[in-house]
């Protein structure tokens, strides 16, 4: 609470002691002028709100004083406007700051020797008069040139930021986009930030828009609002389309322009081709025209574009790669069928040996089933008979957890996806595609319910028409994180050999992880057993109580009981990101309790330390890492609020610009930990998290873990989960497409 009335004090930044680049949040040391006759006072502490500041500025903060508990009296300022500094040592303090590149104290000193109380017009407007410095040569007057020009533009860029509420590192990614004429360029068309810049939604460019003086009911904001609609409905439910009028609807709940313009809007969307529109009856022809594709006589289905050529490709490839002649000679499916069961000493069950034979008799095949009914031993197989055949198999996964479990389980080297298919920064694609295809006679992927549409797309495109494809997956598992149900409308189509594995092979003597997964799967009661056992279920009502649990077993039980190391063998998985039972409560407070010191970096609400697990939330192809990666911090670097990550072994850096990227992973959403498996998994399941509880949510939670599986929660609403098995239909064509 505020000690006194609002007042102003004037003074030169001595040092920045804290400063939070997400939301500007300031601590400053400031020396005030000699004479100032407030109490006495030399230099004073302000905290407050500023977007760029550096040693030496001088300042005018407006605010009133308070008694901080620990710190004392700090002059807490409602509003800092920092201007140069005009007194030379400001100036001298000023240069030797950090501003510019390559200049120390001792260069600054001479700069301000040479040039006195110019020296601050002389950089902006004289800078050739740089070759005045004594000891200056040319390299270092062009470094101080650039640098000088780029902090220029750096401020003015701030200042823009924080007149509309983006932080720094979201400034740092929008400069980064659009170069020096980034201002420029955002009040031209604020709307372009939804479209480009990860992290910005169309609430921040809308705020702006309206600021800039772009009327309320423009074209320009309606046309946005039907694009930023299309990929929220992608986002945040995997749909690839949406019906035109519920578009509509949703468009004017967000931006209250009327239906009719929102769907003149649409209509010349429809026009440039930032969108498509297709009947119900046109989605079936790959090679409608736009007039049938725009039959009345039917409900429109609106798509972005992206996700129609993608739906529309991937159906065109895998006809493809399904009807083409193989480059090899068909294998004989009787006979290498029996010649692997006496290699392996065990003959095939009859589903798995029909599994088998069908992988081994179709160009395109698919196998889906639960944990245990022997998946992994079909791959086996196919690459034992293959690699007897001298053909090339390839074997991938969508995450790096996946395709290292596969490499394990299979015996042979396996990888992402996104790394076979290989990313070209300088081209902005991957480097084998439809005109450069990948080397191979036989594909085979994993975890296949993981990926989606534009995923699906790129892959299946990148794969010759000689060779065979063959995917192995779960659908009962939650559905890809991206828009589409690919696995599932590959199956429903009717038109792609598939087997379903449901007999259980694998299961440890005393284990229950793989029965209760089926039970989960069949609607059945959770099953439990005293004793030594590989599953257990903890009853907690009070959430309080149950997070305490959950750290408990982590931190102490488990890797005292198992001999597992907390860090690297236990993830915590829970099906929310807020509440007290959601994966940023649980983060801050497993991190209290594993990594509680050491070198810090703060961003956000967000402590990243040296040690901490962490979790990369997008692809990000520049850095070769991808949504639902995770690593460990082991460098933190506080003067460029700069981390190094490990992923695998690989060190990657992130600037200060990139840290929105990351969050914390002791605990994460059951959603992101699909495609991984590891030796213990805690589950916590909760009336708190009722509105998301549901069958394949529990199932993929427990399928996730390895050696141990324990449940924390209330018993209602493991029952709840159980019972609800409404899974949400995806509005998706590829099905129609391939039928």
């Amino acid at each position: 609470m505020a000690d006194e009335a609002s007042e102003t004090v004037e003074g030169t930044i001595k040092s920045v002691v804290f400063h939070n680049d997400e939301n500007g949040y300031t601590v400053l040391h400031v020396e005030l002028p000699s004479g100032f006759a407030l109490r006495q006072l030399n230099e004073i502490t302000v905290v407050g709100k500023a977007q760029a500041v550096w040693e030496g500025e001088e300042i005018s903060a407006t605010g009133s004083w308070v008694t901080d508990k620990v710190h004392g009296r700090q002059f807490k300022a409602e509003s800092i406007v920092c201007v140069a500094p005009r007194s030379l040592v400001g100036i001298e303090r000023y240069l030797a700051s950090g501003l510019i590149k390559g200049v120390g104290k001792v260069l600054a000193k001479r700069i301000v020797e040479t040039f006195g109380e110019e020296t601050l017009n002389v950089l902006s407007h004289q800078s050739a008069r740089l070759v005045e410095v004594p000891k200056l040569g040319k390299a270092k007057i062009e470094q101080i040139r650039a640098s000088w020009h780029a902090n220029e533009t750096l401020r003015e860029n701030m200042i823009f930021g924080q007149t509309y509420g983006i932080s720094i590192a979201k400034m740092t990614k929008i400069v980064r986009k659009y170069g020096p004429d980034a201002i420029a360029i955002v009040k031209a068309d604020p709307y372009k930030l939804c479209r480009d810049i990860w992290g910005i939604g169309f609430a921040t460019a809308d705020r702006i828009a309206l600021s800039v003086g772009i009327p309320k009911d423009s074209p320009l904001r309606a046309r946005a609002s039907i694009s930023y609609t299309l990929e929220t409905e992608a986002e945040d439910s995997g749909h690839c389309w949406t019906f035109e009028n519920d578009l509509l609807l949703h468009a004017n709940e967000l931006t209250e322009i009327p239906t009719e313009i929102l769907g003149e809007a649409l209509e010349k969307e429809i026009a440039e081709g930032r969108v498509i529109a297709e009947s119900d009856s046109a989605a079936k022809d790959a090679d409608a025209t736009w007039a049938e594709r725009h039959d009345a006589t039917s409900p429109r289905r609106i798509y972005l574009r992206s996700l129609w050529w993608a739906e529309r490709e991937t159906a065109t490839h895998v006809r493809r790669i399904r009807d083409s002649l193989p480059g090899f000679t068909p294998v004989d499916a009787g006979k290498a069928v029996a010649w692997w069961e006496q290699k392996a000493g065990f003959s095939l069950a009859a589903q798995q040996t029909n599994a088998l034979e069908k992988c081994l008799c179709n160009k395109f095949s698919i196998i889906t089933g639960g944990p245990g009914v022997g998946k992994t031993t079909i791959i086996r197989a196919l690459v034992d008979i293959y690699g007897a055949k001298k053909l090339k198999v390839v074997l991938a996964a969508p995450t790096g957890r996946a395709a290292k479990r596969m490499s394990e389980s299979v015996g042979a080297a396996a990888q992402t996806i996104h790394r076979l298919l290989k990313w070209n920064p300088v081209t902005n694609k991957f480097t084998f595609n439809k005109e450069s295809p990948l080397e191979g006679d036989i594909f085979i992927f994993d975890e296949t319910s993981m990926i989606d549409i534009k995923l699906a797309n790129d892959l299946l495109s990148a794969i010759p028409s000689t060779a065979a494809v063959v995917l192995v997956g779960d659908t009962d598992q939650l559905p890809s994180v991206g828009a589409g149900n690919v696995l599932g409308d590959l199956i429903k189509s009717g038109n792609i050999a598939f087997t379903r594995l449901d007999q259980i092979f694998r299961q440890d003597a005393g284990g229950l992880i793989v029965t209760n997964a089926h039970h989960v799967n069949a609607g059945e009661p959770l099953e439990t057993r005293s004793g030594d056992t590989d599953f257990y279920f903890v009853r907690c009502e009070d959430p309080e109580q149950c997070l305490r649990r959950a750290i408990e077993f982590m931190t102490q039980r488990i890797p005292r009981k198992f001999g597992l190391d907390p860090l690297e063998d236990v993830q915590v998985l829970t099906p929310m990101r807020r509440n007290l039972l959601g994966t940023e409560s649980l983060n801050f407070e497993l991190q209290k309790a594993l990594n509680p010191t050491g070198a810090a970096l703060i961003r956000g609400g967000t402590t990243f330390r040296v040690g901490d697990r962490v979790m990369q939330l997008r692809n990000n192809y520049d850095k070769d890492v991808y949504n639902g990666d995770v690593g460990f911090i082991k460098a933190v670097e506080p003067t460029d609020r700069s981390l190094v990550v490990t992923f695998d072994g690989r060190p990657v850096k992130y600037d200060a610009g990139d840290l929105d990227e990351l969050v914390l992973a002791y605990a994460t959403t059951i959603h992101k930990s699909q495609g991984s498996e590891y030796p213990a998994v805690i589950v916590l399941i909760h009336t708190q998290h009722y509105v998301m509880l549901q069958r394949n949510l529990l199932y993929t939670a427990i399928t996730r873990g390895k050696k141990l599986v324990l449940l924390i929660g209330v018993p209602y609403a493991v029952s709840r989960a159980i019972d609800t098995n409404v899974v949400r239909e995806r509005r998706t064509t590829l099905a129609e497409r391939l039928a």
